[in-house]
Protein backbone atom coordinates (compact mmCIF):
# COMPACT_ATOMS: atom_id res chain seq x y z
CA UNK A 1 0.00 0.00 0.00
CA UNK A 2 1.67 3.01 -1.34
CA UNK A 3 1.90 6.57 0.58
CA UNK A 4 1.03 10.08 -1.15
CA UNK A 5 4.77 10.81 -0.83
CA UNK A 6 7.60 7.87 -0.86
CA UNK A 7 10.65 8.86 0.25
CA UNK A 8 13.59 6.55 0.76
CA UNK A 9 14.24 9.29 4.30
CA UNK A 10 11.14 7.86 5.66
CA UNK A 11 10.64 4.08 7.11
CA UNK A 12 8.25 2.11 6.11
CA UNK A 13 4.87 1.51 8.33
CA UNK A 14 4.20 -1.57 9.62
CA UNK A 15 0.06 -2.16 10.48
CA UNK A 16 -0.29 -4.92 12.53
CA UNK A 17 -3.82 -6.34 12.72
CA UNK A 18 -5.39 -9.39 13.80
CA UNK A 19 -3.94 -11.63 16.21
CA UNK A 20 -4.60 -14.47 18.29
CA UNK A 21 -7.27 -13.35 21.06
CA UNK A 22 -10.65 -12.85 21.32
CA UNK A 23 -10.94 -9.45 19.68
CA UNK A 24 -9.23 -10.72 16.63
CA UNK A 25 -12.06 -9.16 14.11
CA UNK A 26 -11.97 -6.25 15.78
CA UNK A 27 -8.38 -5.40 15.12
CA UNK A 28 -8.51 -6.65 11.42
CA UNK A 29 -11.01 -3.83 11.18
CA UNK A 30 -9.02 -1.27 12.88
CA UNK A 31 -5.56 -2.17 10.97
CA UNK A 32 -7.60 -1.91 7.22
CA UNK A 33 -8.75 1.87 8.40
CA UNK A 34 -5.61 3.00 9.70
CA UNK A 35 -3.67 1.55 7.26
CA UNK A 36 -5.45 3.49 4.49
CA UNK A 37 -5.22 6.96 6.64
CA UNK A 38 -1.29 6.15 7.23
CA UNK A 39 -0.66 5.35 3.36
CA UNK A 40 -1.68 9.02 2.78
CA UNK A 41 1.50 10.33 4.63
CA UNK A 42 4.00 7.24 4.74
CA UNK A 43 4.92 4.27 2.88
CA UNK A 44 2.84 1.76 4.48
CA UNK A 45 2.38 -2.13 4.58
CA UNK A 46 -0.36 -4.25 6.10
CA UNK A 47 0.90 -7.04 8.16
CA UNK A 48 -2.12 -9.93 9.10
CA UNK A 49 -0.93 -11.48 12.30
CA UNK A 50 -1.82 -14.83 12.69
CA UNK A 51 0.35 -16.42 15.25
CA UNK A 52 1.47 -15.24 18.56
CA UNK A 53 5.30 -14.22 16.31
CA UNK A 54 6.15 -11.50 14.20
CA UNK A 55 5.66 -11.45 10.75
CA UNK A 56 8.52 -13.43 8.30
CA UNK A 57 8.83 -10.16 6.22
CA UNK A 58 8.64 -7.80 9.12
CA UNK A 59 11.87 -5.61 8.88
CA UNK A 60 12.91 -4.15 11.87
CA UNK A 61 15.73 -1.52 9.83
CA UNK A 62 13.21 -0.84 7.88
CA UNK A 63 9.64 -0.85 9.38
CA UNK A 64 8.09 0.93 12.49
CA UNK A 65 4.86 -1.01 13.39
CA UNK A 66 2.21 0.80 14.03
CA UNK A 67 0.33 -2.12 15.83
CA UNK A 68 -4.17 -2.25 16.11
CA UNK A 69 -3.60 -5.86 17.91
CA UNK A 70 -5.95 -6.28 20.65
CA UNK A 71 -6.19 -8.36 23.75
CA UNK A 72 -4.13 -10.93 24.75
CA UNK A 73 -0.26 -11.04 23.41
CA UNK A 74 -0.97 -7.68 21.33
CA UNK A 75 -2.25 -5.77 24.35
CA UNK A 76 -0.26 -7.17 27.06
CA UNK A 77 3.03 -7.16 26.30
CA UNK A 78 4.09 -10.24 24.46
CA UNK A 79 4.24 -8.63 21.12
CA UNK A 80 5.87 -5.44 22.95
CA UNK A 81 8.62 -7.76 24.32
CA UNK A 82 8.95 -9.39 20.56
CA UNK A 83 9.59 -6.02 19.31
CA UNK A 84 11.99 -4.68 22.07
CA UNK A 85 14.04 -8.43 21.33
CA UNK A 86 14.24 -7.28 17.55
CA UNK A 87 15.56 -4.11 17.87
CA UNK A 88 12.45 -2.59 16.29
CA UNK A 89 10.55 1.04 16.63
CA UNK A 90 6.94 1.23 17.57
CA UNK A 91 4.45 3.22 18.05
CA UNK A 92 2.24 3.06 21.53
CA UNK A 93 2.90 2.03 25.36
CA UNK A 94 6.01 -0.20 25.94
CA UNK A 95 5.73 -3.77 27.20
CA UNK A 96 6.24 -2.80 30.90
CA UNK A 97 3.34 -0.41 31.00
CA UNK A 98 1.17 -2.86 28.02
CA UNK A 99 1.20 -5.63 30.83
CA UNK A 100 0.30 -3.45 33.73
CA UNK A 101 -2.26 -1.69 32.23
CA UNK A 102 -3.74 -5.21 30.44
CA UNK A 103 -3.93 -6.10 34.13
CA UNK A 104 -7.28 -3.97 35.25
CA UNK A 105 -6.34 -4.83 38.82
CA UNK A 106 -2.92 -4.14 38.97
CA UNK A 107 -3.50 -1.16 36.87
CA UNK A 108 -6.03 0.19 39.61
CA UNK A 109 -3.46 0.03 42.59
CA UNK A 110 -0.80 2.09 40.59
CA UNK A 111 -3.52 4.83 39.92
CA UNK A 112 -4.66 5.02 43.14
CA UNK A 113 -1.26 6.05 44.90
CA UNK A 114 -1.95 9.65 42.76
CA UNK A 115 -5.36 9.91 43.89
CA UNK A 116 -7.63 8.33 41.10
CA UNK A 117 -10.46 6.74 42.51
CA UNK A 118 -11.12 3.51 41.63
CA UNK A 119 -14.07 1.05 42.02
CA UNK A 120 -13.57 -1.26 45.35
CA UNK A 121 -12.74 -4.92 43.69
CA UNK A 122 -12.09 -8.12 43.98
CA UNK A 123 -10.19 -10.30 42.10
CA UNK A 124 -9.72 -14.23 41.75
CA UNK A 125 -9.03 -17.17 39.83
CA UNK A 126 -12.25 -19.30 38.45
CA UNK A 127 -10.10 -22.09 40.20
CA UNK A 128 -11.22 -20.40 43.72
CA UNK A 129 -13.98 -18.38 42.99
CA UNK A 130 -15.64 -16.43 46.12
CA UNK A 131 -18.72 -17.33 47.38
CA UNK A 132 -21.42 -15.22 46.59
CA UNK A 133 -22.67 -13.94 49.90
CA UNK A 134 -18.82 -12.95 50.75
CA UNK A 135 -18.92 -10.82 47.53
CA UNK A 136 -22.20 -9.62 47.92
CA UNK A 137 -21.26 -8.24 51.50
CA UNK A 138 -17.94 -6.85 50.14
CA UNK A 139 -18.91 -5.06 47.18
CA UNK A 140 -22.93 -4.70 47.33
CA UNK A 141 -25.80 -6.50 45.79
CA UNK A 142 -24.91 -5.03 42.31
CA UNK A 143 -22.19 -6.43 41.45
CA UNK A 144 -20.34 -5.92 37.44
CA UNK A 145 -18.04 -9.68 36.27
CA UNK A 146 -15.45 -8.88 33.95
CA UNK A 147 -12.27 -10.72 33.16
CA UNK A 148 -9.29 -9.33 34.71
CA UNK A 149 -6.91 -9.26 31.71
CA UNK A 150 -9.32 -8.91 28.80
CA UNK A 151 -10.46 -5.75 26.54
CA UNK A 152 -13.80 -4.76 24.64
CA UNK A 153 -16.06 -6.40 27.28
CA UNK A 154 -15.25 -9.58 26.24
CA UNK A 155 -17.39 -11.72 29.18
CA UNK A 156 -18.62 -9.01 30.38
CA UNK A 157 -21.30 -9.52 33.37
CA UNK A 158 -24.15 -6.89 35.41
CA UNK A 159 -26.11 -8.63 38.44
CA UNK A 160 -28.45 -7.75 40.56
CA UNK A 161 -28.91 -9.70 43.95
CA UNK A 162 -27.86 -12.71 45.50
CA UNK A 163 -28.84 -15.28 42.87
CA UNK A 164 -28.04 -13.68 39.57
CA UNK A 165 -24.24 -13.01 41.45
CA UNK A 166 -24.00 -17.09 42.34
CA UNK A 167 -25.54 -17.88 38.48
CA UNK A 168 -22.79 -15.21 37.19
CA UNK A 169 -19.97 -16.94 39.21
CA UNK A 170 -21.20 -20.39 37.98
CA UNK A 171 -20.79 -19.25 34.46
CA UNK A 172 -16.90 -18.27 35.41
CA UNK A 173 -14.91 -21.59 34.25
CA UNK A 174 -11.17 -20.44 33.94
CA UNK A 175 -9.30 -17.65 33.62
CA UNK A 176 -8.74 -14.86 35.71
CA UNK A 177 -11.86 -12.28 36.59
CA UNK A 178 -12.70 -8.97 38.64
CA UNK A 179 -16.12 -8.38 40.47
CA UNK A 180 -16.60 -4.73 41.28
CA UNK A 181 -19.47 -2.43 43.12
CA UNK A 182 -21.71 -1.29 40.15
CA UNK A 183 -21.81 2.41 39.94
CA UNK A 184 -24.70 3.64 38.43
CA UNK A 185 -24.25 7.06 36.47
CA UNK A 186 -22.67 7.52 33.37
CA UNK A 187 -19.86 6.36 31.28
CA UNK A 188 -16.90 8.44 29.59
CA UNK A 189 -13.93 7.87 27.51
CA UNK A 190 -11.04 10.25 27.21
CA UNK A 191 -8.61 9.64 24.50
CA UNK A 192 -4.99 10.92 25.58
CA UNK A 193 -2.53 11.81 23.27
CA UNK A 194 1.46 12.46 24.41
CA UNK A 195 -0.05 12.86 27.96
CA UNK A 196 -2.74 15.28 27.32
CA UNK A 197 -6.00 14.65 27.39
CA UNK A 198 -8.52 15.36 24.44
CA UNK A 199 -12.19 14.94 24.43
CA UNK A 200 -14.34 13.20 26.57
CA UNK A 201 -16.94 10.73 25.28
CA UNK A 202 -20.05 10.16 26.70
CA UNK A 203 -21.43 6.32 26.16
CA UNK A 204 -25.41 5.86 26.80
CA UNK A 205 -26.04 2.02 25.27
CA UNK A 206 -29.94 1.64 25.17
CA UNK A 207 -29.92 -1.37 27.01
CA UNK A 208 -28.23 0.21 29.52
CA UNK A 209 -25.14 -2.27 29.67
CA UNK A 210 -22.13 -1.45 27.63
CA UNK A 211 -21.27 -5.06 26.62
CA UNK A 212 -19.80 -6.73 23.64
CA UNK A 213 -23.09 -6.71 21.93
CA UNK A 214 -24.14 -2.63 22.33
CA UNK A 215 -20.34 -1.83 21.86
CA UNK A 216 -19.92 -3.16 18.00
CA UNK A 217 -23.96 -3.38 17.25
CA UNK A 218 -24.65 -0.33 15.26
CA UNK A 219 -27.55 1.82 16.75
CA UNK A 220 -27.36 -0.11 20.16
CA UNK A 221 -25.47 2.98 21.30
CA UNK A 222 -25.47 6.72 21.68
CA UNK A 223 -22.22 8.84 21.74
CA UNK A 224 -21.74 12.56 22.99
CA UNK A 225 -18.73 14.26 22.73
CA UNK A 226 -17.94 16.24 24.02
CA UNK A 227 -19.53 14.84 27.13
CA UNK A 228 -22.12 17.24 28.36
CA UNK A 229 -21.01 17.84 31.97
CA UNK A 230 -20.07 20.25 34.13
CA UNK A 231 -16.64 22.40 33.46
CA UNK A 232 -15.56 21.15 37.07
CA UNK A 233 -15.93 17.67 36.32
CA UNK A 234 -14.45 17.94 32.70
CA UNK A 235 -11.29 19.72 34.15
CA UNK A 236 -11.14 16.67 37.29
CA UNK A 237 -11.96 13.80 34.76
CA UNK A 238 -9.36 14.78 32.35
CA UNK A 239 -6.50 15.36 34.88
CA UNK A 240 -7.59 12.13 36.26
CA UNK A 241 -6.97 10.31 33.00
CA UNK A 242 -3.28 12.31 32.27
CA UNK A 243 -2.40 11.32 35.88
CA UNK A 244 -3.43 7.67 35.33
CA UNK A 245 -1.70 8.02 31.89
CA UNK A 246 1.29 8.88 33.54
CA UNK A 247 1.27 6.39 36.85
CA UNK A 248 1.08 3.77 34.81
CA UNK A 249 4.27 5.13 32.58
CA UNK A 250 2.38 5.31 29.53
CA UNK A 251 3.95 6.26 25.90
CA UNK A 252 2.24 8.30 23.42
CA UNK A 253 -1.17 7.37 23.69
CA UNK A 254 -4.27 5.30 25.42
CA UNK A 255 -7.79 5.69 26.11
CA UNK A 256 -9.10 5.83 29.43
CA UNK A 257 -12.26 4.75 30.44
CA UNK A 258 -14.17 6.16 33.46
CA UNK A 259 -17.99 6.04 35.77
CA UNK A 260 -18.99 9.15 36.72
CA UNK A 261 -21.74 8.32 39.68
CA UNK A 262 -24.61 10.07 40.71
CA UNK A 263 -22.48 12.85 43.18
CA UNK A 264 -20.28 13.24 40.37
CA UNK A 265 -17.37 11.26 41.73
CA UNK A 266 -14.59 9.71 38.68
CA UNK A 267 -13.85 6.40 39.17
CA UNK A 268 -11.35 4.64 36.35
CA UNK A 269 -12.71 1.44 34.41
CA UNK A 270 -9.49 0.71 32.66
CA UNK A 271 -6.40 2.05 30.24
CA UNK A 272 -6.68 0.51 26.90
CA UNK A 273 -3.11 1.28 25.37
CA UNK A 274 -4.47 0.20 22.10
CA UNK A 275 -7.73 0.96 21.91
CA UNK A 276 -10.47 0.22 19.17
CA UNK A 277 -9.17 2.34 15.83
CA UNK A 278 -12.05 2.46 13.20
CA UNK A 279 -12.80 6.01 12.19
CA UNK A 280 -15.92 5.96 14.18
CA UNK A 281 -14.27 4.78 17.51
CA UNK A 282 -13.79 5.98 20.62
CA UNK A 283 -10.11 7.14 20.56
CA UNK A 284 -10.97 8.75 17.06
CA UNK A 285 -14.04 10.74 18.61
CA UNK A 286 -12.57 11.87 21.28
CA UNK A 287 -9.70 13.22 19.17
CA UNK A 288 -12.02 14.92 16.71
CA UNK A 289 -13.44 17.06 19.41
CA UNK A 290 -9.86 18.28 19.94
CA UNK A 291 -9.47 19.44 15.96
CA UNK A 292 -7.93 16.05 14.92
CA UNK A 293 -9.51 14.00 11.94
CA UNK A 294 -8.51 10.52 11.74
CA UNK A 295 -5.51 10.99 8.71
CA UNK A 296 -4.26 13.80 11.13
CA UNK A 297 -4.89 11.51 14.28
CA UNK A 298 -2.66 8.31 12.64
CA UNK A 299 -0.24 10.26 11.89
CA UNK A 300 0.41 12.18 15.41
CA UNK A 301 0.25 8.42 16.86
CA UNK A 302 2.61 7.04 14.82
CA UNK A 303 4.99 10.12 14.64
CA UNK A 304 6.49 9.34 18.23
CA UNK A 305 7.80 6.20 16.88
CA UNK A 306 9.20 7.58 13.30
CA UNK A 307 11.27 9.87 15.50
CA UNK A 308 12.38 7.09 17.80
CA UNK A 309 13.53 5.01 14.52
CA UNK A 310 15.59 7.99 13.03
CA UNK A 311 16.90 9.21 16.19
CA UNK A 312 18.34 5.49 16.68
CA UNK A 313 20.06 5.64 13.12
CA UNK A 314 21.79 8.96 13.98
CA UNK A 315 25.28 8.18 13.86
CA UNK A 316 27.93 8.43 16.86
Amino acid sequence: MGGSFVSTRLPIIAVFAGGTSAEREVSLGSGQACAIALARSFPTRLFQIDANALPAEFDPGQHVVFSTLHGKFGEDGGMQRLLDAAGASYAGCDATASALCMDKTATKQRVSAPGVGVVPGVCFDAASKPEASALAAKLGGDVVFKPNDEGSSVGLQIVSGRAEITAALEKISNGRWLAESRVFGRELSVGVLGGRAMGIVEIRPKSGRYDYTSKYTKGLTEYHCPAPLPDATTAAVRRAAETAFAACGCRDYARIDFMISEKNEAFLLEINTLPGMKETSLLPMSARSAGLDFTALVRELVMPAVQRFASARIPA
